[in-house]
C-alpha cells in the first residue's frame, strides 16, 4: 500500500482530547471490577477456589500476509500516524504491537511482555523475544483506542531464514487474537505457499476470525488484471480443502492517495466496519462473561457455606458418637473396679455405708453377675477380666477416631463470605445491568428499553 499519512497533530485534530467512548468505558469498568485489589472478582473468586481471568480492555487484531502486502501501511492509515516502516523490502522482521497510549513510546521485548503478560508464553519460542516490540502512540482515530494491532513478519518462500519459528509463533498468536486480517497483494507474492499453509492451519481452529483482502488493489493494473489476480488467488485457496467454503469474500482495498487517484473500487472502509463489529461483539461477550462469572462466584460461595453447615452437623454427630463410645469405654473398667472394691468389703461395712436396704438391693442386682463369675474357673476369670479390659481399650480407640471433626469456618469468615455474596449479587450485577443498558442505548431508543 502507498499513500501519504497525516502527521500527528492533524491526525488528532478530529478527536476531543481525553474523550472516552462508551465502549471503551464499558470495557475499562468491566476490567476494573475484576482487578480491584480488595473487592475485585478475581480476589473474591480466589477466596472460594475459583480462578478467573480479567477481560482485556482492547481487542487484538493480527495482520498477516506475504512481505510488502501492505500490512504496516494499513496500520499507519488506520491510526493516521506514520508508526510502522513501509516499503518493498521486508521491513517488519519481528512482531510489533501497535497500541494507543498517553504518549509516543517504543518498547522492547521485555517491556512488551510486561505490558501484555498474556503473551509471555511467546518467550518459549526461541529467538522471538529479541524480535518483539511495541509502538505506543497518542492517536485516537477511528476505534484505535480499543484496538491493539499485531504486525507480523512478511512471509516468503524459498531460502529465507527467520531468526525464530515464524509459522508456529503466528499460529500461537492466532489463538489469542480476536480478528485475523490476511492481506494478499497482486504483485506476484499472493500465492506464497508459506502464507497459504499458515492460513489453512489457522482456518481449522479460528475460521470465524479470518478475513481475506486483496491489498494494493490500485497497483494491479486495469479491472481485467485485478479480476485475473483474484481468480488466481481464489483458485489457489479453493485447492485447500479447509478454505474451500461458500460465502468466500475478498474485498479489494488500498490506501487512498490524493496524489495518485485510482478508479479501482476501494473497500478499505469494510475493514474498519469489520473491526467495529469485532469491538461490539467483544463488548457483548465481556458483559455476558461478567454475568456468568458472577453466577460462578455466587454458586461457589453458596456451596462453601452449605458445605460448612453440613460439616458443622457432621461434627456434632461425631462428637456425640465419640462421647458415647468413650463413656462406654470408661464405664467397663469403673464397674470392674467398683465390683472389686465392694467384693473386698464386709457385710457390716456395706450396711454402714449403704444401709440395710441399699445392701440388699445391691446384692439382688449383682447376684446374677456374681454367680456367673463364680461358675468359671479362676484362670477363666482372668481371661474374662482381660477381655473386658481389651474391649474397654478398643472402645476408647473408636471414641478417639469417631470424635474427629472437619475444619469449619469461623464466624468472621462466614460473615465475610456472606458480604462477598451480597456484593456480587447486588453491586456487581447491578453495575453490569447499567453497563448493558448504556451499551444498548447507543443503538436503540429509550422507548425500546424495558
Amino acid at each position: 500500500m502507498s499513500g501519504k499519512v497525516r502527521n500527528r497533530s492533524a491526525a488528532n485534530a478530529d478527536s476531543v482530547p481525553g474523550s472516552v467512548s462508551c465502549d471503551e468505558r464499558i470495557l475499562r469498568d468491566c476490567h476494573n471490577m475484576y482487578t480491584q485489589p480488595d473487592s475485585g472478582l478475581i480476589t473474591i473468586a480466589q477466596s472460594v477456589g475459583v480462578t478467573l481471568l480479567p477481560p482485556r480492555k482492547k481487542i487484538t487484531v493480527m495482520l498477516m500476509g506475504n512481505h510488502s502486502a501492505g500490512k504496516s501501511s494499513f496500520i499507519n492509515w488506520y491510526i493516521e500516524e506514520h508508526i510502522q516502516r513501509t516499503g518493498v523490502a521486508i521491513e517488519t522482521q519481528g512482531f510489533t504491537f501497535v497500541t494507543s497510549g498517553r504518549k509516543r513510546e517504543s518498547l522492547t521485548g521485555n517491556a512488551t511482555l510486561h505490558l501484555y503478560p498474556h503473551f509471555k508464553p511467546l518467550q518459549e519460542f526461541k529467538g522471538v523475544s529479541e524480535y518483539l516490540g511495541t509502538e505506543i502512540c497518542t492517536s485516537r482515530q477511528k476505534r484505535f483506542s480499543l484496538v491493539t494491532f499485531v504486525d507480523t513478519p512478511g512471509l516468503v518462500d524459498g531460502d529465507m531464514k527467520y531468526p525464530f519459528d515464524v509459522d508456529q509463533a503466528i499460529l500461537w498468536l492466532g489463538d489469542l487474537c480476536d480478528l485475523i486480517l490476511v492481506f494478499f497483494d497482486p504483485m506476484g507474492q499472493a500465492l506464497c505457499k508459506r502464507t497459504l499453509n499458515i492460513v489453512e492451519m489457522l482456518n481449522e481452529k479460528h475460521g470465524d476470525r479470518l478475513r481475506f483482502y486483496l491489498s494494493k488493489a490500485d497497483e494491479a493494473g486495469g479491472e481485467s488484471d485485478r479480476q485475473r489476480v483474484m481468480m488466481q488467488i481464489v483458485q489457489e485457496l479453493c485447492k485447500r480443502p479447509g478454505l474451500n467454503k461458500c460465502g468466500f469474500d475478498m474485498p479489494t482495498i488500498y490506501v487512498p492517495n490524493t496524489n495518485k487517484p485510482s478508479r479501482c473500487v476501494n473497500q478499505i472502509e469494510e475493514v474498519c466496519r469489520t473491526i467495529e463489529k469485532t469491538i461490539n461483539q467483544t463488548v457483548q461477550n465481556t458483559l455476558n462473561s461478567l454475568e456468568k462469572d458472577c453466577e460462578l462466584i455466587s454458586e461457589a460461595i453458596t456451596d462453601t457455606l452449605d458445605n460448612d453447615r453440613q460439616c458443622s452437623v457432621d461434627n456434632r454427630r461425631a462428637r456425640c458418637k465419640g462421647c458415647a463410645l468413650g463413656l462406654l469405654g470408661f464405664t467397663i473398667p469403673l464397674l470392674m473396679l467398683a465390683a472389686l472394691v465392694l467384693g473386698s468389703l464386709s457385710k457390716e461395712m456395706l450396711d454402714m455405708v449403704l444401709g440395710a436396704d441399699g445392701t440388699e438391693a445391691l446384692t439382688v442386682y449383682l447376684a446374677p453377675v456374681v454367680r456367673a463369675f463364680e461358675s468359671v474357673s479362676g484362670e477363666m476369670q482372668l481371661y474374662v477380666c482381660g477381655g473386658l479390659v481389651l474391649l474397654s481399650f478398643i472402645l476408647l480407640i473408636l471414641s478417639r477416631f469417631s470424635s474427629r471433626t472437619k475444619a469449619t469456618l469461623s464466624g468472621k469468615q462466614k460473615r465475610q463470605l456472606q458480604e462477598k455474596l451480597e456484593y456480587v449479587q447486588e453491586v456487581v450485577k447491578s453495575k453490569k445491568k447499567e453497563l448493558y443498558e448504556e451499551y444498548l442505548r447507543q443503538s436503540v431508543g429509550d422507548q425500546d428499553m424495558s
